[in-house]
C-alpha cells in the first residue's frame, strides 16, 4: 500500500513539474507581447547586430570550401572523441586496444594526408591555382 502511494505521489509531482514548465514558457512568450510597446517606425523594423545596421542582403554567397572545411572539422572532431573514450578505458583494453588505437590514428593521418595532397585544405584560390599548375606540369612531364 505504501509503495502505491509513493508511486502516485511521484506521478503527481512530475505532472506539476510539466505544468510549471508549460506555464513558464507561455508566460515568457505571451507576456512581452501583451506588455510590449506598439510603436512602429522605419528604424525599428531594420535588423541590426551589435548596434550596427546591416548592409546588403542576408543571402551571402559562401564558398563551398567553407563547408568542406567545416565538414572535415566535424569528422576529425568526432574521431578525437573516440580517442578520448579509448584513453579512458586504456587499462581495460590492454595492448590489443593500443594496437587498435594506433591503427585508427594511422587511418586518420592517411585521410588527413590525402585531403592535404588533393588541396582540400587550401583556402586561398591562388594557392589552388599554383597547385593545379604544378600538378598539370608534372602530368605533362610524365606523359613525355
Amino acid at each position: 500500500m505504501a509503495s502505491g502511494v509513493t508511486e502516485t505521489a511521484s506521478y503527481w509531482s512530475f505532472g506539476i513539474f510539466l505544468l510549471g514548465i508549460v506555464g513558464m514558457c507561455c508566460f515568457m512568450l505571451f507576456i512581452p507581447f501583451l506588455l510590449g510597446g506598439r510603436d512602429w517606425g522605419r528604424a525599428k523594423n531594420e535588423p541590426f547586430e551589435s548596434g550596427v545596421v546591416s548592409q546588403g542582403g542576408a543571402r551571402l554567397r559562401v564558398s563551398a570550401k567553407f563547408y568542406l572545411v567545416a565538414m572535415f572539422f566535424v569528422i576529425f572532431d568526432v574521431e578525437a572523441l573516440f580517442l578520448y573514450a579509448w584513453a579512458i578505458s586504456v587499462r581495460e583494453t590492454g595492448w590489443l586496444g593500443f594496437v587498435e588505437a594506433a591503427i585508427f590514428i594511422l587511418v586518420l593521418l592517411a585521410g588527413l594526408f590525402y585531403l592535404w595532397r588533393i588541396g582540400a585544405l587550401d583556402w586561398a584560390p591562388e594557392a589552388r591555382r599554383k597547385r593545379a599548375a604544378r600538378v598539370a606540369a608534372e602530368k605533362a612531364k610524365q606523359e613525355n
